[in-house]
C-alpha cells in the first residue's frame, strides 16, 4: 500500500558505496521524480568507510531510504536494527529503508531484479550455472538460482569455503556443463572496458546464456565474446531497473 499523503513531502533518496560517481540510481531516480512530478531527491553516499554512514544519518534530515552497492552489501550488516527474512537468508543488503522512528531495516531486492530478469531467457536445458565472484551481489544471485531450481557452482580467483572452481580449473567440459554463466566481479567495468574474466570462451555454444551485471559499458568483453559465440547475452540494466522498482515500493509502505 504506497503512501499516499507522502507524495507531497519533500524525502531524500540515496546510494551508499565506494567510488559510486557512475552511479545507475541516481540516474534512474532523478528522472522517475520528474516524471511523477515528486519533489524528493536523490544522491550519492561515497564513502570511504561504512562506519561513516552513522554520521550521514544523524546530519541528514527527511531522508528514507537507500540503495546499497559494492563494497559495503555485506559490511552494512551489522549497522541495521534489522533485516527482512530474505535478507537474512541471503545475508546481503542492498536496500536500507528508515522508519518513523529512525530504525535500519535491510531487504535484499536485488534477487528480484536478477530471478525476473533471467526467467524469460530460461530453456529446459538451463540445469547448471556458474558464478564468477564471490561478493555480496553474488549472493542474491545464488539465493535466485535455489529458487528457480538451478544448480551452481562458486568461481573464484583462490580456492575457499563454498568455492567449487578457481579460474584456472575451467576447462571446456566444466563450461560445456554449465549453460549459464553469471559474472558478478567487476571485471570489465567503465573505463577498464577491455577485461573480462578469464574463461575458456571457446567452449561457449548458442546454448549458452551469460549474464553480466555490468551496466555499463552496455556490451561487455565478457558479453561481447558471448555475443560472437551466438549465446544469449545480458546485461545489468533490467535487474537494476527491477530491483529499483522494488525498492521504492518497500520505502513507500506503511
Amino acid at each position: 500500500m504506497e503512501n499516499k499523503q507522502d507524495n507531497n513531502k519533500k524525502y531524500k533518496f540515496g546510494l551508499l558505496g565506494r567510488d559510486i560517481s557512475y552511479s545507475f540510481s541516481r540516474g534512474y531516480f532523478a528522472e522517475k521524480f520528474k516524471k511523477e512530478n515528486l519533489q524528493h531527491t536523490y544522491v550519492n553516499f561515497d564513502l570511504p568507510n561504512i562506519e561513516d554512514l552513522n554520521e550521514i544519518l544523524s546530519s541528514t534530515s527527511n531522508i528514507k531510504g537507500i540503495n546499497v552497492t559494492i563494497p559495503y552489501k555485506e559490511e552494512v550488516i551489522p549497522l541495521l536494527d534489522d533485516l527482512n527474512k530474505r535478507a537474512k537468508k541471503i545475508g546481503a543488503v542492498n536496500t536500507i529503508k528508515i522508519t518513523r522512528n529512525n530504525k535500519l531495516i535491510g531487504y535484499n531486492t536485488d534477487y528480484y531484479g536478477f530471478k525476473n530478469s533471467l526467467k524469460p531467457h530460461l530453456k529446459k536445458y538451463h540445469k547448471r550455472a556458474l558464478i564468477l565472484g564471490t561478493g555480496g551481489a553474488s549472493k542474491a544471485i545464488a539465493y535466485a538460482l535455489k529458487k528457480l531450481k538451478i544448480k551452481f557452482d562458486y568461481v573464484s580467483r583462490t580456492k575457499k569455503e563454498g568455492v567449487t572452481y578457481t579460474y584456472s580449473d575451467l576447462n571446456d567440459k566444466i563450461i560445456a556443463k554449465h549453460t549459464i554463466i553469471i559474472n558478478c566481479t567487476p571485471i570489465g567495468t567503465f573505463p577498464n572496458v577491455n577485461e573480462c574474466p578469464n574463461i575458456p570462451y571457446d567452449a561457449i555454444t548458442k546454448k549458452h546464456i551469460l549474464y553480466d551485471l555490468i551496466y555499463n559499458p552496455q556490451q561487455t568483453k565478457f558479453l561481447a565474446c558471448g555475443h560472437l559465440k551466438e549465446a544469449t547475452t545480458i546485461n545489468g540494466a533490467e535487474m537494476l531497473k527491477l530491483q529499483a522498482e522494488k525498492s521504492w515500493q518497500i520505502w513507500n509502505k506503511h
